[in-house]
């Protein structure tokens, strides 16, 4: 299938930019790719894996004549981002961005790009690792990429992003802004707030060591070390951006703990039992609908290298 686009260009080359060049570079070679970063390390590194075709140093020239501009940045840059490039965009350009909230970005991007085509996107996946050396192009492939157009976006503009998500190994929908953002603080941002505030606490614990904590680290702890080792900028950005969905949340979250705290207080076994056979479920569904693996140890032992998503 061709191309649904002949330039591209990507502002912002970190782990999900630099994964974007990648994977486009093998699954539309002939497509033209143009890239910019705000950080000027960012870019020398990013010339010298050959990320792009173009790496110039101002973010206007890198969207000159491009048909598609994916914004990778994080979502409180989005504004800065947008006004950057509006003076050089085509008129027929396309604009979308992989942030991790999709509401308050929207409306970011239509105050500064006024009069713009605007689609909304977010490619759920990643790792805890960052910058342009991060990225692969296997990242997307299998993962959800989620639009979330405006009810008045134009159709061909979202069939060729479709297009082209597709072409990276994603699976495509579309979403209602606040919908997503909802589904995304449970599935998402609750668990980053949640190992965020575990490994903390277990930092701060006076009676343990800081010591004690990483040298007799059990497999759970290991896995929430991990989310929180995620780029702290960018979530701080997600959080402040979908606080009121986030808040939701979270309000539903603490009264289920407080339940579960409760029945251990009571040696109620039986909600306890309860509780954890249902939640079980919940992860043999997930693996059923291939969206990570049964292998033990969460695949570590056989493929410790592979990066999560």
């Amino acid at each position: 299938m061709p191309a649904p686009f002949d330039k591209v260009a990507i502002i912002g080359l970190g782990l999900i930019g630099s994964s974007i060049a990648r994977a486009t570079r093998e699954a539309m070679p002939g497509l033209q790719l143009s890239g910019f970063d705000a950080e000027d390390g960012i870019r020398d590194r990013a010339r010298g894996l050959q990320l792009v075709d173009q790496l110039p140093d101002d973010a206007a020239e890198a969207v000159d004549n491009a048909d598609l501009v994916i914004l990778c940045v994080p979502v409180g840059a989005m504004g800065a981002a947008a006004a950057a490039i509006a003076p050089s965009l085509k008129p027929a350009a396309i604009i979308t961005d992989v942030g991790s909230s999709k509401a308050s970005v929207a409306e970011t991007l239509r105050q500064a790009l006024p009069g713009a085509t605007i689609i909304p996107g977010h490619p759920i996946a990643g790792t805890e690792n960052s910058g342009p050396e991060a990225g692969f192009a296997t990242l997307f492939k299998g993962r959800w990429s989620i639009l979330t157009p405006a009810a008045d976006a134009p159709m061909h503009a979202i069939e060729k992003l479709t297009a082209f998500w597709s072409a990276l190994g994603a699976k495509v929908e579309c979403m209602d802004p606040r919908q997503h953002d909802l589904t995304l603080a449970v599935t998402s941002h609750l668990p980053h707030l949640i190992a965020y505030t575990i490994v903390g606490t277990a930092r701060e614990l006076e009676n343990v060591t800081e010591g004690e904590v990483i040298k007799y680290s059990a497999g759970g702890f290991r896995d929430f070390t991990r989310i929180a080792a995620s780029n702290p900028t960018m979530w701080r950005d997600i959080f402040l951006s979908n606080k009121e969905a986030v808040l939701d949340v979270l309000d539903r979250f603490r009264g289920d703990l407080a339940g579960l705290e409760q029945a251990i207080r009571d040696d109620d076994g039986a909600t306890l039992h309860d509780w954890f056979s249902r939640t079980r479920a919940i992860r043999r569904a997930i693996i059923d609908q291939g969206q990570d693996v049964a292998a033990a140890d969460f695949g570590r032992a056989s493929s410790p290298a592979q990066p999560k998503g």
